[in-house]
């Protein structure tokens, strides 16, 4: 077992890791990484999300091509293809759907950090040109959406935790 960082000092230093060094990422990190996601609260605990975990370095390639925004995944051990079910939300609503994977997706990104892993999110959804061809590229009936693609990785140590922490963010009962 890993040692693991208290909740309130992994939030503050996971980051956003672009540069990997293209080591694989372990079947068992991705096991916990995986259990992470589906620890996330949802809806009425509806669950309606899927996940898509991609190793093969060729459908990586393929991913990092057709993905504008996603080039890491060219040094990426791994990624994590996190989709949602809207018939399997909360009344059916896409919005629950979308909400909850994506707090799934958060919980991806911390567990990754937990275990010193570098890891981000990419977004395919709303877009229908990534959208598309994550779902021609890893075969995705129409129906699920393909929320958004994380790339995981071993980092480089090139990228590091930003103070995120605005005062001007916080308002009392009488904004």
């Amino acid at each position: 077992m890993k040692k693991t960082q208290s909740a309130l000092s992994l939030i503050g230093c996971r980051k956003s890791v672009r540069h990997f060094t293209g080591a694989t990422v372990s079947g068992e990190d991705l096991l916990e990484i995986l259990k992470a996601g589906m620890a996330a609260p949802s809806a009425v605990d509806m669950q309606p999300w899927e996940f898509i975990c991609v190793t093969e370095r060729d459908t990586l390639d393929k991913l990092c091509d057709a993905l504008p925004y996603a080039k890491m995944l060219s040094k990426a051990g791994a990624a994590i293809v996190v989709c949602c079910d809207p018939l399997q939300a909360h009344h059916q609503f896409k919005e629950y759907a979308v909400i909850d994977s994506t707090l799934a997706s958060q919980n991806i990104l911390l567990a990754a950090e937990a275990l010193g892993l570098g890891a981000l999110w990419t977004a395919a959804y709303p877009y229908p040109e990534r959208m598309d061809p994550v779902r021609r590229i890893l075969h995705i009936p129409e129906g699920i959406i393909p929320l958004n693609v994380i790339p995981i990785g071993h980092p480089t140590g090139e990228d590091v935790p930003k103070d995120k922490f605005k005062q001007n963010k916080i308002h009392t009962e009488k904004w």
